[in-house]
């Protein structure tokens, strides 16, 4: 069982991984998206005109960057197994803001939304399987078998 668990893990792993990377290699792109959809609050305005300021990108640009950079660590992690929980933690919180502000099919027409709810219920999915990798964590002190198997 460890092995197939070790393989699922690499698996899943590589959504991140690849969607990091493509962040990265299309950074335009990805910053167009977030600039279409993130607006920065009012409370956070100084903030980014200061990492604007300090990197001489657009705040778009440098949140693609760091999220590009990210997906990619905690892709790493989770297949490495080394920080999984936390790495997973992390993940079903960016996951979230994910769904929230680019799958608002709560925001479209019933027909239109088809696609995107479809999105978000994947993601819905993916946040149910980092939930297992956290409770699951390394696994490897687990005193008791899971769900009764001998």
């Amino acid at each position: 069982m460890p092995a197939l668990i070790t393989f699922g893990r690499i698996v899943f792993a590589v959504l991140f991984i690849y969607s990091g990377a493509t962040n990265l290699f299309y950074i335009q792109a990805a910053a167009d998206s977030i600039a279409a959809k993130v607006t920065i609050p009012d409370l956070l305005a100084p903030y980014a005109a200061q990492l604007q300021t300090f990197t001489g990108m657009p705040t778009q640009q440098t949140l693609a960057i760091a999220a590009g950079g990210f997906e990619i660590i905690a892709g790493l992690m989770i297949a490495l197994n080394f920080g999984a929980r936390f790495f997973a933690i992390l993940l079903i919180i960016f996951v979230g803001f994910e769904t929230f502000y680019f799958h608002d099919f709560w925001n479209q027409a019933p027909p239109d939304n088809a696609r995107t709810l479809i999105d978000a219920l994947k993601n819905l999915s993916i946040i149910g399987a980092l939930f297992m990798i956290a409770g699951y964590g390394r696994g490897s002190d687990m005193a008791e078998s899971a769900y009764g198997d001998a």
